[in-house]
């Protein structure tokens, strides 16, 4: 079932912007939108690169994001050819994260995390 650009219209506007990027999105990306949508002040979507993902990457997601985290360097080229102009003045991360876990493995999200707040402000944190 794909999500209508509507939703992302309607969430309340946040400190920042996440995208997570991988390919069929039902694993990884939505194990970072889950992860980070915990966080306060974050708003975080998850999409893929194949035409049969969930949900699948889009010019309006990408102008949405503030920050696009992409798993593999497959997904930042597919990314970056598909949506270049759309893409100036945003930051556009690989993760390096390959396609072994499954959705909310404790160590995938244990690397995403990782991974991805170093690329966030300082203020941002965890709701309890």
């Amino acid at each position: 079932m794909r999500r209508s650009i509507m939703l992302v219209v309607m969430h309340e506007k946040k400190e920042m912007n996440l995208l997570f990027v991988c390919s069929e999105n039902r694993l990884r990306s939505p194990t970072g939108e889950e992860v980070f949508s915990a966080y306060e002040g974050i708003d975080a979507i998850g999409c893929g690169t194949n035409a049969d993902a969930a949900t699948t990457v889009s010019g309006d997601l990408i102008e949405w994001a503030d920050i696009v985290f992409v798993m593999e360097r497959s997904h930042r080229n597919k990314v970056s050819k598909k949506f270049k102009a759309l893409l100036k003045g945003k930051k556009l991360i690989c993760l390096d994260i390959p396609d072994e876990y499954e959705r909310m493995d404790p160590v995938l999200v244990r690397l995403i995390e990782n991974r991805v707040i170093r690329h966030l402000p300082s203020t941002v944190r965890k709701n309890a």
